[in-house]
């Protein structure tokens, strides 16, 4: 796993140099392709049904401004003030890395640029309660509490989640929720732990695509995600680059 997760590192950092006015999010998401097959991963994403009926038809999502996540490259051209969230996966032997930012398409609003840190630092502080003989609602509470005391909706409907040989595994991780409360972490656990934080409500709606989730009252939206190891010494996380 953590090969993966260093595969995804590398893949974000490809991405973050790609990004800007005029490029389209299909770009982006070859950008992210090549980057994959060329470290010998395979990409997470492409392919994969979610239970669902539709295959998701690329290897990154791309989500802009009130497009929360799985957001489906196209010829979408990235315009200056644009949000822009990247969702990427890769596998290495088997094992998955699961990893995404947010950022602003050259100059953004104060207000975005204060959303995008809000849920920066609720991962930070998710990530932080992610110890041995903690419990997943100490994650949820953390980020739920950041990300309120500011002002912002925190998503429901779409959670973090265990990670391994699938990239969705138990247990769910929700950006909300009581301290001391829900499964308990031991070591050797590995966790996705993904705040999204809208601007305005937290609930959340999905497009006709079939994939892409919007907020429903049309607000700015922003979404970070690590994968994290749990160990004695700490939460590793696997996706930062080194």
């Amino acid at each position: 796993m953590r090969e993966a997760g260093r595969v995804v590192a590398r893949v974000k950092e490809k991405i973050a140099e790609a990004i800007g006015p005029g490029v389209t999010t299909l770009e982006l998401d070859r950008v992210a392709e090549r980057e994959i097959r060329s470290n010998g991963a395979v990409p997470s994403f492409k392919g994969y049904t979610a239970g669902g009926h539709i295959p998701f038809p690329a290897s990154i999502c791309a989500s802009v401004n009130d497009e929360i996540v799985h957001g489906i490259p196209s010829g979408r051209v990235l315009e200056e003030g644009d949000v822009l969230s990247i969702d990427v996966g890769a596998i290495v032997h088997g094992f998955h890395g699961d990893s995404a930012f947010t950022v602003g398409v050259g100059e953004i609003d104060e207000g975005a640029e204060r959303l995008i840190e809000a849920t920066r630092e609720s991962l930070r502080l998710g990530i932080e309660q992610a110890r041995v003989g903690a419990r997943i609602g100490d994650i949820s509470s953390a980020v739920q509490e950041h990300a309120e005391s500011r002002g912002y909706g925190v998503v429901r409907q779409y959670v973090g989640h265990g990670i391994g040989r699938s990239m969705h595994e138990a247990p769910e991780v929700p950006n909300y929720g009581e301290p001391g409360r829900g499964p308990l972490l031991r070591e050797g656990m590995a966790l996705a732990i993904e705040p999204m934080l809208n601007v305005g409500g937290w609930e959340a709606v999905q497009g006709d695509d079939g994939w892409t989730v919007v907020t429903a009252d049309g607000s700015l939206s922003a979404h970070f995600e690590d994968t994290i190891a749990i160990s004695e010494d700490g939460p590793e996380v696997l996706t930062a680059l080194r």
